[in-house]
């Protein structure tokens, strides 16, 4: 999908977005992409041993790609890509009486699946836990009549596309009444969570994969780089999990459909124990 732009003559100049393949965030808009995405060239990324490769929204499209939107709990809808794009992650919707939170952004959309976000009533903020995250998400801010797009601000220079609707942001910082973003660092200096009171009256956190969920629904864990296997140390996960725990939480959502059914708070607190301890060599005795 291209961007159309009116030069002076009233001729239409169509720039493409780019968007990598591999992780799916969306680059400036030009004739040619380049050799490299900055994102997967990173450590905690990775570019596949085929080299770098591109599409394009209409790409995508013609490929059969198209977006599934369910309820994860009253007020919070999942956002999935069938087939997966890029990482593959799950975005959240969160529905407030003021406007919904899109966190996560996917890398696809197309209009029968904005459509489908209408329904729910639409967008009127994006933001990502950190820049594996982006994805499309200044041509999702587009598509809602330009709602502003939250970037924290240490991860800046992460950030591929830049355009108007983007709005950095340092610390706490209420997107909408009653949805908070909060800096806790460790998988990227500006990794974020977002934090609101569920329609249950209890707190609810969306974690990204800084604090990534085990399929037992209870155990979280913490990484530098997942597909890359580096670790954070011990002294970083004590002060994300400190940060994260200044927060009143009952349930934890990750970016890939993980969660924390209840008490994630102290699963979290047990988890973050859990981590030190083996990094810190506690364990060794039982390896061998």
């Amino acid at each position: 999908m291209g961007t159309v732009r009116l030069e002076p003559e009233g001729k239409e100049d169509v720039v493409t977005i780019w968007i990598c393949r591999t992780c799916a965030v969306e680059q400036p808009e030009t004739d040619d992409p380049g050799s490299v995405c900055a994102i997967c060239s990173d450590e905690r990324q990775y570019v596949r041993p085929s080299g770098q490769r591109w599409t394009t929204l209409d790409e995508l499209a013609s490929a059969g790609h198209r977006g599934v939107v369910a309820e994860v709990e009253p007020g919070v809808h999942g956002i999935s890509i069938k087939p997966s794009v890029g990482i593959g992650q799950r975005a959240l919707l969160v529905q407030t009486a003021s406007g919904n939170l899109l966190w996560d952004p996917t890398g696809y959309l197309d209009d029968d699946l904005v459509a489908a976000i209408q329904q729910l009533g639409g967008v009127a903020a994006v933001a990502a836990s950190h820049p594996h995250m982006f994805g499309v998400q200044v041509e999702w801010a587009h598509r809602f009549g330009g709602v502003p797009v939250y970037v924290q601000a240490a991860d800046r220079e992460w950030l591929q596309r830049d355009d108007p609707v983007v709005t950095l942001w340092e610390e706490k910082t209420e997107v909408l009444p009653g949805v908070v973003l909060h800096r806790i660092g460790g998988h990227f200096p500006g990794s974020a969570v977002a934090h609101f009171v569920g329609a249950d009256g209890r707190g609810v956190l969306l974690s990204g994969d800084t604090v990534a969920c085990t399929p037992d629904e209870r155990w979280v864990s913490f990484m530098r780089s997942f597909p890359n296997k580096i670790p954070l140390s011990a002294a970083v996960v004590a002060k994300v999990a400190d940060r994260v725990l200044q927060l009143d939480f009952d349930r934890l959502y990750d970016n890939f459909a993980g969660r924390v059914a209840g008490d994630a708070a102290g699963w979290l607190r047990r988890s973050a124990d859990r981590y030190i301890a083996w990094v810190r060599g506690d364990f060794d005795h039982l390896t061998g």
